[in-house]
């Protein structure tokens, strides 16, 4: 990876706070292979390589389906996510693009349909936390790299 500043190096404290909370993120009953779904759509939305080849293989390993991480960007349009990982999904877009969306009411009453208050806020602190890592990742020139 290539990279205009060895930020874990310069700031370990601040990633070392960006690592629990990703820690965190794991301990939550969101399922993780929709972790890394959104992680992926939020990732397609704001450009970020480095993340999207990173989530893509994580998601595989985990045994996520070529199938489901191709059409992620068109989830709407797929049979095959469920309704609970659609506005899931609806969700991460919503957040991702929050300067020009925000987070409409009846959006928020259909995920909680699915998702209890807990679940809500774990959601949102993932599709947080992968913004967080797009807007690093991008800004410091990280770069995605052949295996």
């Amino acid at each position: 990876m290539k990279q205009r500043i060895d930020y874990n190096n310069v700031v370990p404290a601040a990633l070392n706070i960006m690592m629990e909370m990703e820690k965190y993120t794991k301990t939550t009953g969101i399922d993780r292979k929709l972790r890394e779904l959104i992680k992926i759509r939020a990732s397609q939305i704001n450009g970020c390589a480095y993340c999207l080849n990173m989530h893509t293989d994580d998601a595989r390993k985990m045994g996520e389906t070529e199938q489901r991480i191709y059409c992620v960007s068109a989830w709407e349009e797929c049979e095959f996510y469920t309704d609970a990982e659609k506005v899931a999904l609806e969700l991460t877009e919503y957040v991702t693009l929050i300067s020009t969306k925000r987070i409409p009411e009846e959006l928020y009453q259909r995920v909680r349909k699915h998702y209890d208050e807990k679940e809500y806020v774990d959601l949102i602190l993932i599709i947080n936390q992968i913004n967080s890592w797009n807007r690093i990742s991008i800004a410091m020139g990280n770069t995605a790299t052949e295996k």
